[in-house]
């Protein structure tokens, strides 16, 4: 199973979009899965239903923190900048709200959590974005020199 499918299915077990994304590279970077899940889990819903910066991309960028721990802070905020602009040239946005916009879903910022239902699923453009997020972050890290397991 590819590190994008992973995430997809992280995030159709429950996961939030970022910790889909971080926990599908959990096992290369940190095998703390509890404080990987407990970290990223506020950052879904583009940041704890706020629905700035899209929770799947958070997720990648925390995964390239942890896979770049002594890389120069300049060298990593280009990383995270080239990241951010291949989601964007996919996706359209780096912007929660705007990626729900676009496929025609309210971008609705209460802090309830809507429950997971097939309708929630379906109506979404999530499960793509958080594979699309792990197989961008995938293909980075690769042309890094970072091997996968």
């Amino acid at each position: 199973m590819t590190r994008a499918e992973q995430a997809k299915q992280n995030f159709l077990a429950g996961d939030t979009c970022a910790q889909a994304v971080l926990l599908a590279f959990s096992k290369d970077v940190c095998e703390d899965e509890n404080a990987l899940r407990a970290l990223s889990r506020p950052f879904g819903g583009g940041m704890g239903r706020l629905r700035l910066t899209c929770g799947a991309l958070s997720g990648g960028v925390m995964a390239l923190g942890l896979f770049f721990p002594d890389l120069p802070k300049s060298e990593l905020y280009a990383l995270v900048q080239e990241y951010a602009r291949r989601y964007s040239a996919r996706f359209g946005s780096c912007i929660c709200g705007e990626l729900l916009a676009g496929a025609g879903v309210r971008a609705d910022t209460s802090a309830k959590a809507e429950p997971r239902t097939p309708e929630y699923y379906k109506k979404r453009p999530c499960p793509d974005l958080v594979y699309g997020a792990a197989d961008l972050l995938e293909t980075l890290l690769k042309e890094q020199g970072i091997s996968l397991a």
